[in-house]
């Protein structure tokens, strides 16, 4: 597992029920709410400061993806990609990064495609089990509840930067 951490230049996540829990709230306004766990989104620019680049492929569309993508930094977001093997591939080709450099963390029966030529697949917790069955990790924690900080913690201890960039700048 550490030899594939090792080669991954960029990850790309899922957003419901990944970075969220899944849960899609509407006020009585119709406007869209979700919440995002602070602690994925320190991971987040954890790995970028290592290098790392984070892309979203999502297959719903919201505006407060966008904001979200734009405060963590993001700027490879394609929502509305209810085929996202066509969004990956595009992303390969814009990058020219190969399978084997890139991790995708993905919770459903969409993200199949793309686990399965990813260099390194994970799911959270609470993913389908047909989905957990086929990736690399299943985190211990569910999406939305730390399951991106937790990969992001295994892509930085796979680099060998977790201790430079986390423990000794926090002093644990």
């Amino acid at each position: 597992m550490h030899e594939k951490l090792k080669q991954i230049e960029l990850l790309l996540l899922d957003v419901d029920g990944v970075m969220t829990d899944g849960r899609i709230i509407w006020d009585a306004h119709g406007v869209e709410t979700k919440a995002f766990n602070v602690k994925d989104g320190h991971g987040i620019k954890l790995v970028q400061r290592a290098g790392v680049q984070v892309g979203i492929i999502t297959g719903r569309t919201s505006p407060v993806v966008d904001l979200r993508a734009r405060e963590l930094g993001i700027d490879i977001l394609y929502q509305g990609a209810l085929k996202k093997l066509d969004s990956y591939q595009d992303i390969k080709q814009r990058t020219g990064l190969e399978d084997h450099q890139i991790a995708y963390m993905g919770d459903d029966v969409i993200d199949v495609p793309v686990l399965r030529r990813v260099g390194f697949s994970a799911a959270p917790a609470d993913a389908l089990p047909e989905v957990a069955a086929l990736v690399d990790y299943v985190a211990r924690c569910k999406g939305g509840c730390g399951a991106v900080r937790e990969l992001c913690d295994l892509l930085l201890k796979g680099r060998g930067v977790w201790q430079e960039l986390v423990a000794s700048r926090y002093e644990l």
